[in-house]
């Protein structure tokens, strides 16, 4: 296969490339090395790749000139998978021109560049629960450690009203929109996957991104200031740590990703929820348990003010990509957390 992966040096896009370059693809990546860890993760990649199996271009998506030189050069490919993006919601308030330019300016180019050099091409987008926004309207109950959503316990399923909430939730819904549509009226092999929490090895989580890969780090600075017998110093949650949403492993992306591109006659043109489902789904609160319970650890927090724009429960509703291809998560959270401790240890 002749896979292309915008945003390959993240985390989502170097675990599909690794994979790639281990089943002897052709792996081309474009990446503006813009996040934490993609530096280490392009190193990695290349470690792993032979010769002649790997190109990574580093330039900014919504510089369509550059897109359209790399598809003159590279194009046709098998599959595309889009990837590249800002995906903080919090960045998205700082800097919303920025966030405009590399998820829309940026889809809109790839598409058209798909368009013109590669229309044969699956091209698979990773768009984002955050554009069903805030979720006020669906009844949310309180319990000890989580909400619940008693109207949807399946968690929610594609047909749920859009309400783009923040930047972030306007540009990914604008682009999302974008690539449904250039199936609708040019034919394109286009699928769009709106993710819930992905997490794994080769995630280098920030405050505002990664939330199991953020208090996985905060966790092991706290048990590693106590093994050394100094303060432990309090982290911060956002709200009082009962949010909910359903956890994916990276493996069980990557899987899904490969069983897509083997499967574009049926996918094309849909939208699919895609998360760990109802099953795999983890408050904050219940993640610090399964973490103090594994370490013996006591974790100290603090809570703050909700997140603008923040959903209390959100949980996807698998049925619909269970239909089309059978595909079903397979790894726990208590697998996968204790898997990612590993890596990030």
């Amino acid at each position: 296969m002749k896979l292309l992966i915008t945003g390959g040096c993240g985390f989502v896009g170097s675990n599909l490339a690794a994979s790639a370059l281990n089943k002897q693809d052709q792996v081309f990546i474009i990446d503006s090395l813009f996040r934490l860890g993609s530096e280490k993760n392009k190193t990695w990649l290349a470690s792993k790749a032979k010769k002649n199996q790997l190109m990574i271009e580093i330039f900014d998506i919504a510089d369509s000139k550059a897109v359209n030189n790399f598809f003159e050069k590279y194009a046709p490919f098998d599959g595309i998978a889009h990837l590249a993006g800002q995906v903080a919601m919090t960045t998205s308030m700082q800097n919303p021109r920025l966030d405009f330019l590399t998820n829309v300016v940026g889809t809109f180019n790839l598409l058209e560049a798909t368009r013109q050099y590669s229309p044969q091409a699956t091209f698979i987008y990773a768009s984002t629960n955050k554009v069903y926004g805030e979720m006020k309207e669906i009844n949310i109950e309180e319990r000890e450690n989580r909400y619940i959503s008693p109207g949807f316990p399946n968690g929610f399923d594609e047909s749920f009203q859009l309400d783009f909430s923040s930047p972030y939730g306007c540009s990914k819904g604008a682009a999302d929109q974008y690539v449904r549509d250039w199936h609708r009226n040019y034919g394109l092999n286009t699928i769009v996957f709106r993710h819930s929490s992905i997490y794994g090895g080769r995630q280098f989580a920030t405050f505002d991104q990664g939330w199991i890969g953020w208090f996985c780090l905060q966790t092991l600075q706290q048990k590693q200031a106590l093994e050394k017998g100094i303060d432990i110093k309090p982290f911060t949650i956002a709200g009082n740590g009962k949010q909910v949403r359903d956890v994916l492993h990276i493996e069980d992306l990557v899987k899904l990703y490969e069983l897509t591109f083997s499967n574009t006659n049926m996918c094309r043109g849909e939208i699919f929820n895609i998360g760990g489902g109802i099953g795999n789904s983890l408050s904050l609160l219940e993640l610090f348990k399964i973490l103090n319970d594994n370490l013996e650890i006591h974790l100290n927090f603090q809570q703050t003010p909700w997140r603008h724009s923040d959903q209390k429960f959100f949980v996807c509703n698998l049925s619909k990509i269970n239909g089309y291809i059978a595909w079903y998560p397979k790894i726990t959270p208590l697998e996968g957390i204790n898997q990612y401790w590993n890596w990030l240890s």
